[in-house]
Order: structure tokens, then sequence, then C-alpha cells
């Protein structure tokens, strides 16, 4: 689809028919989303050019209904909502205003480089676009259209140039006398009209046009004519023959993105003291915006390195630069004055009356208004508004100008292209080469230039990678780490960073007071922020990883509205959905939260949050939602620890009991038995040993749990005995229906096993699905151990038809590995690589690790059986790799088991051996379920004893 906003709004789709847009309000809505195409479009500056300054009452409600309607025209994928606005998915150079930019661009480059038939195609081509006057339909985005009249012009006089080049010199002359009568004061028009006429043979007539430029320049402004239009006039007195061929000096107005070849005035770029590490790709992307956009904001948190990017992009730019620091400014009634300071712009001593004085603004759009000029606005932050009033203010009237701004919060304006500047790429806790990382690379940098001979080597690596990730990459923060290797060691400044605002407080004495400190740096931002914003900021400290809006409002009490406020500010980053902080911005907040006293208030609303999600996520896990409630899950897992912690500090143990047990289905597929067996043990100690009343299942499933790493202690072995005697082999969960897969794990089925059998049947029709499939597998193992195997076969295959019936993948995996058991029992080696091959594809699509290493073992058996080793190496090998990420000491006993059978295979006798010793270490001795495993394992290693 094509957009054209260059006259009219409309939208045509692929065959070139125009697509009906509706009302003017849908029409405006277009022209601002089409302007930015690609980009997000704040919602407040999209409010702006829709009403102007008086938007109506309930303004976000008229947005939305705005933009529904322009989706309903479009097709909802090409208006794409964002946390802070809305997007039009579109190629930028489908929009013709942006098409024109590149256009008039290249036609200038070829005009430069003397090439004028190229130039005078590409630049018809680019006026052809226009249609009427731009953004007719957003009447209150005026600067935008100002400035892309202003390029309009600047193109046309281009292409003039270009026809004069080749000799036009007749046909142009009414064009310019119009173009010349509106717009008087153009001094370009007027000396390219002087070279028509001069080039037609009327010599008078061009120095006519001269005198009265010279007489309306005087009257209007009190100036003489510049140099362009003065050399102009000197060469027709002159009767110079080269103004027939090539008359003036270089074209001061530039289209977007335009620079000379030259290097340059640096105005107040600092020769760096320190090389600039990691952030090549960086700088590549700001020097590819800045030929792209007139207007470049970085956006970051405080300490990211926004200002030390700026003056490196800065000085690889050709042509003027000028580096503006409006850190110290107070007001924004300063901030003109400083680019003046900057720029080297004094008052004058004296104003005669006739003369008086021009307000700064006025005099800055006098002096770039035909410069070409790259200005750097650094640190906008605390003058944002001012900035992009001034911003917005000098790009419509200076085209020959572009801006780099630094903030950590964007201008706002029309036209602005946002970068934001991240911290440096970190590595991971145990990375393979350290110095691949920027964040290691700079620290090593700095730590060498306070401790000479300093390196990055095995000795220390795993503690600088700990200081780079703890403090988020953030630059300021590891140069300032780095600097404290004066007098600590690597190891201490490790240790120390804990309590990282006392440890980072010795900065440069000639940085900016807030750049002295890592304290320093997170509270200028805090002050920036309003009561409000304050407020979330602090409450929003208790979430570990990070926030979708809905679980901002509801624990921190304030509308998501404000959460937005602060990712537009930097304190918190939007990514896949979730807001979350830096974990050095996070501690600071935390500290203010504590301050306030509402961390108790705060927290517990945070963990009554998570509970009610458990709650809603846990029956839904075994339904053909299972992947997007994983997903969702895998998004709030810290967050979930963090309150069951919170609920077994506090004392909320029933609280805590319910939060665990409803998320012990989540844990076991996604294989987190390490830290959710830790939780549970520490929950259990709180309890004392004792069940609340009416608590039982919740307690049992706690007491399994905390069962899940394979080391049990004698009174988990007597919590294990007691869940026998809490719940009867015949109760049937209520509420916590994943206890009915837990509690035969690892208890199994105590006396008679056909009597169990029977049991399972009697109540079987009666259960939900879930339940049902998962009794007809129980029955199926039963038969199995029953050597029953016709209808073992059969009961399994019930239980596979229902669990696909409802969508449940897991419970699938678990009966599909139960048949490949079956297949492998009997010899049919090839059905049971099949089975397992399935229940592998199945685990590999819902992510579930530990059963994707059962799967791999039960295949790595299957070649075995089929005179296949090294493929069953290589599967038990993937399982042993598996089973380690996930804790699963079962899976990585029997992985190492099947290693030692392929060892023994292949006649390693001694490595079967130590395999074996391995996997019987690994194997926990309190499941029922890994009995089996055992007995393998004894047997085995029975064999290789007796050379069998």
């Amino acid at each position: 689809m094509r957009f054209e906003i260059l006259g009219p709004t409309s939208a045509l789709d692929e065959d070139g028919a125009p697509v009906a847009l509706g009302g003017p309000r849908v029409r405006a809505l277009l022209t601002l989303l089409a302007l930015h195409a690609g980009r997000v479009v704040g919602a407040d500056q999209l409010v702006d050019g829709l009403y102007g300054p008086h938007p109506p009452d309930g303004v976000a409600n008229a947005l939305q209904s705005q933009v529904s309607r322009l989706r309903r025209a479009l097709g909802r994928d090409l208006v794409e909502f964002h946390p802070a606005g809305y997007r039009l998915v579109a190629d930028p150079q489908d929009v013709d205003a942006r098409r024109f930019e590149l256009l008039a661009a290249a036609g200038r480059r070829a005009l430069a480089d003397g090439d004028a038939g190229r130039a005078a195609a590409l630049l018809g081509e680019a006026l052809e676009l226009w249609r009427g006057a731009p953004l007719a339909d957003a009447p209150h985005a005026g600067s935008a259209a100002a400035g892309l009249e202003e390029l309009r012009l600047a193109a046309t006089e281009d292409r003039i140039q270009a026809d004069l080049e080749l000799g036009r010199h007749r046909d142009l002359v009414a064009e310019l006398r119009r173009l010349t009568a509106a717009h008087p004061l153009r001094e370009r028009l007027r000396a390219q009209l002087m070279r028509a006429l001069y080039g037609s043979g009327r010599q008078a007539e061009a120095l006519a046009v001269y005198g009265e430029a010279r007489r309306q320049l005087d009257h209007e402004l009190g100036v003489e004519p510049g140099a362009e239009l003065a050399a102009a006039h000197l060469a027709v007195l002159r009767a110079d023959p080269a103004l027939g061929e090539a008359a003036g000096t270089t074209p001061p107005a530039k289209a977007v993105g335009a620079t000379g070849g030259q290097p340059g005035l640096k105005q107040g770029l600092r020769a760096q003291l320190t090389s600039f590490v990691g952030r090549a790709e960086e700088l590549a992307q700001v020097g590819a915006r800045l030929r792209g956009s007139r207007l470049v904001t970085l956006i970051g948190p405080g300490g990211a390195g926004k200002t030390r990017l700026a003056q490196e992009a800065a000085g690889q730019e050709p042509g003027d630069v000028c580096f503006v620091p409006l850190a110290p400014v107070a007001d924004a009634a300063g901030l003109p004055g400083a680019v003046l300071v900057a720029l080297d712009i004094r008052d004058a001593l004296l104003h005669a009356p006739q003369r008086p004085a021009l307000d700064p603004v006025t005099r800055l759009g006098t002096v770039l208004a035909e410069r070409d000029l790259l200005l750097v606005l650094d640190n906008c932050e605390h003058l944002v508004g001012a900035a992009a009033d001034l911003a917005d203010t000098l790009l419509a009237s200076c085209p020959g100008l572009r801006v780099l701004a630094t903030s950590r919060e964007a201008l706002g304006i029309t036209g602005e292209s946002i970068l934001p500047v991240s911290p440096l790429r970190l590595p991971p806790p145990e990375p393979d080469d350290p110095l691949a990382y920027a964040a290691v690379r700079l620290f090593a940098d700095r730590a060498a230039a306070v401790r000479p001979g300093f390196a990055v080597e095995a000795g220390n690596a795993a503690q600088v990678v700990r200081i780079c990730r703890a403090l988020d990459g953030l630059p300021l923060a590891i140069e300032l780490a780095a600097a404290r290797l004066r007098t600590l060691s690597v190891a201490d400044v490790a240790a120390r960073l804990d309590d990282r605002f006392r440890l980072l407080t010795r900065g440069s004495r000639t940085a900016l007071p807030r750049h002295q400190t890592l304290h320093a740096v997170v509270a200028w931002s805090w002050d920036l922020l309003d009561d409000g914003e304050q407020r979330l900021a602090r409450r929003l400290s208790v979430f570990v990883g990070g926030a979708t809006p809905r679980a901002a409002e509801r624990v921190c009490g304030l509308p998501e509205e404000v959460l937005f406020s602060l990712a537009e500010k930097s304190l918190v980053e939007h990514v896949g959905g979730r807001y979350r902080m830096l974990d050095t911005i996070r501690e600071f907040c935390a500290e203010r939260l504590a301050e306030s006293g509402e961390t108790t208030a705060v927290r517990d609303a945070h963990t009554a949050y998570y509970l009610d999600l458990v709650l809603t996520a846990d029956p839904l896990l075994r339904t053909g939602d299972q992947l997007d409630w994983l997903a969702r899950l895998d998004a709030e897992s810290d967050d979930l620890d963090a309150a069951v912690r919170w609920a077994t500090e506090s004392g909320q143990l029933e609280t805590g009991l319910l939060l665990l047990a409803h998320s012990s289905c989540y844990w076991w597929m996604r294989g987190h038995r390490g830290t959710s067996a830790n939780l549970a043990a520490g929950l259990l100690a709180r309890t004392g040993g004792a069940c609340p009343t009416g608590m039982e299942e919740e307690y049992v499933m706690c007491v399994l749990v905390s069962a899940w790493t394979g080391v049990a202690d004698e009174e988990l072995r007597e919590r294990l005995a007691e869940v026998r005697e809490l719940l009867p082999v015949t109760h049937l969960p209520e509420r916590v229906e994943f206890l009915m897969m837990m509690r035969s794990m690892f208890t199994g089925p105590p006396g008679d096993v056909e009597e169990i059998y029977h049991e399972l049947l009697e109540h079987v029709d009666g259960l939900p699905p879930w339940q049902r499939a998962l009794s007809y597998s129980g029955a199926g193992f039963v038969l199995q151990i029953l050597g029953r195997v016709e209808e073992s076969v059969a009961s399994f295959r019930r239980s596979l038809a229902t669990f696909r019936e409802i969508g449940e993948r897991w419970g699938a995996v678990l009966v599909l590995s139960g048949l490949g058991s079956l297949a492998s029992e009997q010899g049919d080696y090839a059905a049971a690589y099949a089975l397992s091959d399935e229940a592998l594809t199945v685990a590999r699509e819902l992510g579930v690790r530990a059963e994707m290493a059962e799967a791999l073992c039960r295949r790595a058996e299957a070649l075995l059986g089929m005179g296949e080793p090294l493929g069953a190496r290589a599967d038990y090998e993937e399982a042993a790799e598996l089973a380690r990420r996930v804790g699963s000491m079962d899976m990585l006993a029997w992985a190492h088991l099947g290693l030692a059978e392929v060892a023994l295979a292949e006649g390693e006798r001694d490595v079967a051996l130590s395999l074996l010793a391995q996997a019987r270490a690994e194997c926990p001795d309190d499941w029922y379920s890994t009995e089996d495993i055992r007995k393998r394992i004894d047997a085995t290693r029975d064999r290789a004893v007796s050379g069998r």
C-alpha cells in the first residue's frame, strides 16, 4: 500500500486504487502516522496533531476511536499499537514525502557531482510527487508542513540550478519571476533569476533584479546582499562568460541528511582522554540516522553513554558541528542563550533605536538560516519542553540545520528519529570468552588505566563478569567500578556490589556532579519525576522480572499511563510487552520504597497478584491453552518465586502453600527443580512440620516439591512417609489436580498392585478429563507391571486419545513414553524408536526439557536395540546435558546408565563401570519412579563386573 501526504491525504492499494478513509480526523491521523512510517508516534504527539492546543475531554478515548476507524479502513495489521503510541507498519519509501526527500537528496548530490542531467531528472521526479499543500489534512502539524515546504523550495532551487547548468535560461525566466515574487527575501532565487536573464541576453534586467533585491533587503532586514547575490551582481557587471554556464556558490539549502565533504568546524567538541569501547554498531546507526533525518534523539537511562556516543558521532560527521552542553542550564529561559554561547555569538554592544535587539531564538534563526550545521543538544531531559520547541522552530526555518539530541526521554516532535542507547552487551554468567562482550572490554580498559598491567584472565574473569552483570552493563557504573581498583582488588569490588551506591562514589573530579557517583546518576533521573511517577517507580521495585501494565497498575495502585511515562523517561525499559528496571535503578527505588514505609503493603499486593495469577493459570496448563500459559508464566517466573519467598518471610503460610502448590505443575513442566525445592523446604521449615487444617493437599504437594532435588535427609523421609497417612491412596485431589501425578511418582502405590488397578477403574468415569486421562495412563503402567501387555496398550491408547482431545501435550508425552517402553520390552525396537521420536517432537514443541531428556533416553535404548551405538551415544549425551540444566537427577542417572551400556557394547568395560558408579550416585533413593532405574544400574554393573 502507498500513502500520499504531499497534498490531500490518500492511501492507494496494490492496484493503485484509492482506499476509502472516512472523515477528516481519520485522514489527519493517517497523515501523522505516515509522516513517521515505520516508527512509533507517541499518543501525546498524535493528540496535538489531531486536536491542537485544546483537545476535547476524554481525548484518550477519542484517539482510540480514530485509530479503530483507521484500522477498519487500512486493515488492523497496518496500524500497530505500542505502549508509547502507534505505528504505521509501512516502508517509509511507500510514503510520497519520504520518497520526495530521498529523490531530492539524490538530485542534490548529482548536482554537486556535476551531473546536471541526472540532477534535473531526479529533482523533477521528486517535485512531481507534490499535489498541493503538504499535510493538508493535518492542520495542526504546521511546523512539519513548513519544513516540507522549505525542502520543496530548496529542491525547486536545485532543479532550477540544474536546468541553468543545462543551458535552459530562457525557459526559466517566467518561473523565477513568480518564485521571487512569492519569496522576495530568498537570495538564491534572485541570483538564479539574474543568471537566467543574463543567459537570455537581458543584462540590464539582471542588474535591475539586483537593485530591487538590495533595496528590499535593506528595507526589511537592514542588511546587505549576501555573498551569492553579490557575486552574481559582480559577474553581470563584468560580463563574465562563466555566468552563463555556472553561477553562484554551492546552494545553502540542503535536503534531509545532506552534508558536505569537508571536515568542518567542530565547536565545543573536546578531545577525549579515554578510548571509545564497545559502541561501533551504535556509532554506525547514529551516522545512518543523521543521513536520513534532520532530528535524531539518543535516549536511554543515566550512565548509558549517550553523551559520549553523541560526541563520537558528531566528531565523525562532515561539515560544521556545534556541541551544546545543557546540564549546567538551570531553566528553559537560558536554553537559547546557551546555544548562542556555544556558537560563539555574542551580544552587540549597542542597539540603535531603529535596530532593536532581537530575542535569542530569532537571532539563532537568523544566524543558522543559511548555514549547514549539526547542532548537538546534550542532556535535554530537564529542559525537554524548551529543547523541543527550540529544535522545532530552528529546523523549520533553517533547512541546512540538523540536530542530534541526548535525553532520558524523547523530545516528542514531528520528524524526530529516536535511537535508544542501551547498556553495553553483557556476558552470560559463565562465558567462553569474556572479552567478546563490550562491558567486560570497557572494564578491562579502564582498570588498566588505574592499575597498569591489569588484564581479564582465568583468575579474575568470573569476578569481572559478575561486576559487569550486577551493574547492568551501564558504562558509567562500570568505569566507576574499575576506578576502585586503585585501592581494592577485583574480588573486593565484586564482594561489595550489594552496597553499590556506597562503593561507587569516586568519579572524575572534572565530571559533572551528577556523573561523579552512581547514586547521583540515578538521583538526577529521580528528581525529574513528578510525585505520581516517583510513587510508581519506588513501588515497581518489588517486581523482580519486570511487570506488564496490568500487573503494575494492580500492585502499585497507579494508572498504566504513569508507567508509560516512566518508560519515556528511561526509568524503565520496555521489552517483550513487559516493563523492567535495570538492577541499579531498581535498587535505588527500593531504597526509596523503604524510606516511604510502603514496603510491606506493596509486597503484600505483589504476592496477592501472583496468587491470583497461578490460581488462574494452573488448571489451564493442562488444556489446549498450555503453550500460551507456559509462556506467560515463563515471563512471570522470577516474580512468582519472589512472591513465595515473601509469603514465607512474612509468615503468610497458607498463602505460601497455595502459591507453591499451584505453581508445582508449571515448575515440573519447565524443570525448575532446584529453585522450587529450596522454596518448598524454606516454607516447610516455617510451618514447623504442622499441616494447616484443611490444607492437606497443598501441604503434601509442598513436601513432594521439596524432594525434587533427589537429596532426601531423614526429616524429609519422615515427611514423605507422612504423605501416605495424610492422604490415603484412594484420595482424588479436589484443589491441587497435579497432586494426582506427583504423589504416585514419589511414594508409589502401596499394597496390592492389582487392587490399585481396580480402584482406578472404579472412579475413572466420574473424573474431570485430565484426571481421567491420567488414570488411564496409570492403569496402563499397572497393567504393564502385571504383564498384561495388550490391555496395557489399550489403556495407554485411551489415555492418549483423551489427552489429545483436551489438547494436553505434556500428558501425551507421558503416554507415548509408556507405549515406547512397552514396545522396547517386546523387542519391537522400530516401534519403540518411532514412539519415542514422536514423544521427543511433542516435548520440544512444549519446551519441557526433562521430558525431552526422557524421550531421548528411550530413543537411545531403541537405537541400541537396533545395533546403532553411535546414534544411541549422541542421544544419551544430549539427554545428560538437558537433565543437568534442569537438575533432573533421575534423568541424569538414566542418561549415564545408557552411556555405560553403550560403552559395554563397544567393549569399554572400565568406562562403563565409572559411568555406572556416577549414575548410582545421582539416582534418588526415595522416589518410587526411579526404582526401575536403580535396578537396571545394579544389573548392568553386575554384568560389567562379571564380563558378560
